[in-house]
């Protein structure tokens, strides 16, 4: 799907009239944002191209705070849920965390047990969602101030690069991990995160974005009437845990069918057994086409009232994809609303979950000497 966007004069005109923050040209920007709990310093990189689009990403988590993008009207509104201060991630994070916007590793979704075997070692990592582990341990990458590693700007893009580097028996996983993620955003609306990782020894990894999407603007209630399509024919099943059984299984004739584009509620209430396992969409669907190689589509959101239109492009084999359904309106945020389940959805290009106890599955070993090395875009257009 192409872009469809207004001359950039006329865009930030009309979002300067209706309160939008409309961007003049594509620049970098590194300023302070206070301070973590503990002291740290915590840095905002902000992205900006000449069609006024703005991308904000705080060094602590990693995190994407807001994106700025216009709307059919060329109102500019943030889609991404957030806070408007470090206290609200750090707040979130002594709570458990619903990892709003962060990175997510070591092991990004669930581990069954938090167990996992590497050349015939069984390690252990935290159950953070009993019986399982899920995103990392207690202190996954969402809860660390990362290193901004630099920034750069040209004609056709800004993008800045931040580091980690996990020591070895961090959470309980093997090898001193270093891992760079950088953020692109293009002349073409697009937001890129080119995720590398290399290990001192053999380890696993997965690796992904947890940014809670709402077309129609942050704080807008629910997205049940945006417009959803999976570029996917299968799925991976799961138990009442949210570990996979193994099996993977076709779409067909299931509420997890969106290879036609479908709205988002009309099946949201559905009994069948996996919807209720979740209480709503919190499922991994193995994307068509060869992963490992150039991105390809793997789903579409389309928001009717507002004419935006999101597409994921990835070289990961799978995409969780999660209808918030664990928020009950405990967070406010950027907006001073609340945020309650179908509030957003989120879109989490990733491996599959428990693949180290699942030897049919994409492997997530990472050994000293390869290379860890996936790219997925966020593409917004308008309509």
């Amino acid at each position: 799907m192409k872009p469809v966007w207004k001359h950039a004069a006329s865009v930030a005109v009309l979002a300067g009239l209706l309160g939008g923050v409309a961007q003049a040209a594509p620049g970098v920007k590194v300023q302070p944002w206070g301070k973590t709990p503990s002291g740290q310093d915590v840095k905002m990189i902000t992205l900006t191209n000449d069609h006024a689009m703005t991308v904000r990403i705080i060094t602590y988590g990693g995190v994407i705070q807001s994106v700025d993008v216009p709307d059919r009207e060329g109102h500019v509104q943030d889609v991404v849920l957030g806070f408007g201060t470090i206290d609200g991630y750090t707040r979130d994070s002594a709570q458990g965390g619903l990892f709003f916007g962060a990175m997510i590793g070591r092991y990004a979704n669930r581990l069954a047990h938090g167990r996992f075997t590497v050349d015939g070692k069984t390690y252990h990592t935290d159950l953070t969602d009993p019986p399982n582990a899920l995103h990392g341990g207690k202190i996954g990458f969402d809860k660390h101030v990362w290193t901004l590693v630099g920034t750069k700007k040209t004609a056709s893009e800004s993008s800045v690069t931040l580091q980690l580097v996990s020591p070895n028996g961090d959470q309980g996983f093997p090898g001193k991990l270093t891992t760079d993620v950088t953020y692109t955003l293009d002349e073409n609306n697009a937001l890129s995160l080119h995720y590398t990782a290399t290990t001192d020894a053999p380890t696993v990894l997965n690796l992904t974005n947890h940014s809670y999407w709402n077309l129609n603007g942050e704080g807008s209630g629910t997205v049940e009437n945006e417009i959803l399509q999976i570029n996917a024919g299968h799925y991976t099943p799961t138990d009442s845990t949210s570990i996979p059984t193994g099996e993977i299984a076709t779409v067909e004739n299931t509420p997890l069918d969106f290879r036609k584009p479908t709205r988002i509620g009309d099946r949201l209430r559905s009994d069948f057994q996996q919807m209720l396992f979740a209480r709503g969409y919190d499922n991994n669907w193995v994307i068509d086409g060869a992963y490992g190689k150039a991105p390809r589509s793997a789903a579409t959101v389309y928001d009717p009232a507002s004419g935006r239109s999101l597409e994921v492009l990835t070289n990961q084999p799978g995409l969780q994809v999660y209808t918030a359904n664990s928020l009950t309106g405990k967070y406010a945020g950027i907006s001073h609303r609340t945020y309650r389940q179908t509030d957003a959805v989120a879109l989490e290009a990733e491996h599959y979950p428990d693949s180290p106890n699942h030897p049919s599955f994409p492997t997530t070993e990472l050994r000293p000497g390869q290379k860890f090395d996936y790219t997925t875009t966020f593409r917004f257009s308008n309509r």
